[in-house]
C-alpha cells in the first residue's frame, strides 16, 4: 500500500509499504477513506519530537471502513462494513484511567510504556504514527491501517454523509472543545486564544458555543484570522500590535479571565531578537521547544484565571514564568485530548448545527501529494490551514 513515511528531519516520502495484517484478536483493519495532516505532525517533520525511526508511517487523524476484524473485536460489536473515525489514541477501555475517561493516558495501549515513563514520569496511551514514545505504531496517512484495541478505540459514525463532516472528530475538533471546556468558561469571561490554526479555530468556535462574553483570536496569518472572525471572534494581528499591552488595555488592566495556548512547541516571536534567541537555544539543545505563546498566555491571564494548553509540548522549556503562574494563583489545565469522552456530544452538536465541523478545511488532495502539502501547511502557503488527504 501507499503511505507517507518519515525518512529523517524534513524528509517525508510517499512510499510503498507492506499492507497491515491482524496481529492480535483485538485488532481491526481499516480501509482509509480520508486522513489528515495535523499541526502535531509538523513537529515530527521538523525534528522536535524524539523517537522517530526511518520508515515510520505518519498520521493520526484517519477514518474509513472496517474491512477485517479480529475475533475479540467482533465479539465486542465491531463488524466488517462499519464506518468509523479513528481517534489519535488507542484505548483499552478497562484500565483505571479509561474508567475515568482519561483516555489519552490509557495505561495499557502504549507498548513502549517504559520509555514514556523515563521521558515523562508516567506513560501516555499508544498513539498512531507518533514516535517510539507512544508505542511505535504505524499511522493513518496510508491506504490501510491496523487498529489495535479496535472495538474500544474507534467511533462508529453514520453510513451517509461526506467524510469532511466527521473526520475532524479524530482529533482537532475534540481538542479545541476540550481546551475550551478545561478553561471552565463563564458567561462574563473574556477568552484569549493564541493561534488560529485548526485547533485554535475549534477552541475559538467552542468558547463561543460555550457562552463566553468575548473571545479574542491571536495570530498573524490573514486567512486564519478571517475564519476566526467568521465564527464571531475579535481578531488580533500580533504582527501589528503588542499582544500583552492590548489585552491589558482592553480588560480594565487585568487581562482575560481565560487564556488558551493553541500554538505549542514551535511558536514564533514575539520579536525577531527573542525568536533568534529561542532558535539558538533549541539548536544547541538548551531547550527542546519555543514556549512563546505559553509565556504570553501566563503573563496575560488575569489573577485567579485559567490557562488551558492544547498546544503540544514534548520536553524542556526555558524562561518559564513560574513566578507569575504561582503568584497570580492561576489554574493550569493541560493534556492530550481524551477524544472519546467528547465524541457523542460533538456528534449531536454537529447534527443540530451548533458546530461547523468543517471550519478549518482548506485543501483536499490525493495521498501522493502528502509531502508537498506538509510543506504548504508548514509555510502557510495558499491559505493552507487544514489538509485532508484522500488515499
Amino acid at each position: 500500500m501507499k503511505a507517507i513515511c518519515w525518512q529523517g528531519k524534513k524528509d517525508l516520502r510517499c512510499e510503498e509499504v507492506p499492507d497491515p495484517i491482524i496481529e492480535d484478536p483485538k485488532d481491526a483493519i481499516i480501509r482509509v477513506t480520508s486522513t489528515c495532516i495535523c499541526g502535531s505532525d509538523l513537529h515530527l517533520m521538523n525534528g522536535f519530537v524524539p523517537g522517530m525511526c526511518l520508515g515510520d508511517v505518519l498520521g493520526h487523524e484517519p477514518m474509513g471502513e472496517v474491512v477485517e476484524v479480529g475475533p475479540e473485536a467482533k465479539a465486542r460489536g465491531l463488524n466488517v462494513g462499519d464506518r468509523v473515525i479513528v481517534p489519535f489514541q488507542m484505548i483499552c477501555g478497562e484500565c483505571e484511567q479509561c474508567q475515568k475517561q482519561n483516555y489519552s493516558v490509557c495505561q495499557r495501549t502504549n507498548r513502549n510504556a517504559a520509555l514514556a515513563k523515563r521521558m515523562f514520569g508516567d506513560t501516555t496511551a499508544g498513539l498512531f504514527g507518533y514516535s517510539a514514545l507512544t508505542g511505535s505504531y504505524a499511522g493513518g496517512q496510508a491506504e490501510y491501517l491496523r487498529v489495535p484495541f479496535a472495538a474500544t478505540t474507534v467511533v462508529k459514525i453514520p453510513q451517509t454523509g461526506e467524510d469532511e463532516r466527521y473526520i475532524f472528530l479524530t482529533d482537532i475538533l475534540p481538542t479545541g472543545w476540550q481546551a475550551a471546556v478545561q478553561a471552565d468558561i463563564q458567561p462574563d469571561d473574556t477568552v484569549a486564544v493564541w493561534g488560529c490554526g485548526p485547533v485554535g479555530l475549534f477552541a475559538i468556535h467552542s468558547a463561543i458555543v460555550l457562552g463566553a462574553k468575548r473571545v479574542i483570536a491571536i495570530d498573524d496569518v490573514p486567512e486564519r484570522l478571517a475564519l476566526a472572525a467568521r465564527v464571531g471572534a475579535e481578531v488580533l494581528d500580533r504582527s501589528q500590535v503588542n499582544v500583552l499591552k492590548y489585552l491589558k488595555d482592553t480588560t480594565d488592566g487585568h487581562g482575560p479571565e481565560k487564556c488558551i495556548d493553541a500554538v505549542g512547541i514551535e511558536a514564533h516571536g514575539p520579536t525577531a531578537v527573542f525568536e533568534l534567541m529561542e532558535r539558538v537555544q533549541t539548536a544547541f539543545k538548551l531547550e527542546t521547544e519555543r514556549p512563546v505563546a505559553l509565556r504570553e498566555a501566563i503573563m496575560a491571564c488575569k489573577a485567579a484565571g485559567t490557562v488551558s494548553i492544547p498546544g503540544v509540548y514534548g520536553g524542556m522549556s526555558n524562561s518559564f514564568p513560574a513566578g507569575a503562574m504561582m503568584n497570580k494563583g492561576l489554574t493550569i489545565r493541560t493534556g492530550q485530548t481524551h477524544v472519546k469522552r467528547w465524541t457523542d456530544d460533538l456528534l449531536r452538536r454537529i447534527d443540530e448545527g451548533q458546530i461547523d465541523s468543517k471550519l478549518p478545511l482548506t485543501h483536499i488532495e490525493p495521498l501522493g501529494r502528502g509531502p508537498e502539502m506538509y510543506k504548504k501547511f508548514r509555510d502557510k502557503q495558499d491559505g493552507c490551514i487544514k489538509v485532508i488527504l484522500k488515499p
